[in-house]
């Protein structure tokens, strides 16, 4: 199982066209195969920032996710409302509370 979290910054003015994105396509990020959990976070400051939080069963979903045309469509509606560039960790779990 891979933990990924996408840290995405916008220019303010466009943040609520960026949560009507996601809004618009959060339920078929979440059936997508492979995908079994999917957040969205918000900095409390600076206000312009998001993270998305998503579990996947492996790489390979997680790639063929990034290769569809569900990410392509969203991707390139996002992708114009960014001031900065985004980053994107994978994450394996270490150790999980007792």
């Amino acid at each position: 199982m891979i933990r990924r979290i996408v840290k995405l910054t916008f220019q303010p003015e466009y943040c609520a066209d960026f949560e009507a994105i996601f809004e618009a396509s959060k339920n078929r990020i979440r059936a997508f195969p492979g995908c079994s959990h999917l957040e969205l976070w918000h900095c409390k400051s600076p206000k312009n920032i998001y993270m998305t939080y998503s579990h996947w069963e492996n790489e390979d979903a997680l790639e063929a996710y990034r290769n569809s045309a569900l990410f392509k469509s969203t991707w390139s509606k996002t992708k114009l409302l960014f001031s900065d560039r985004p980053q994107a960790w994978s994450l394996d779990i270490c150790s999980v509370p007792d």
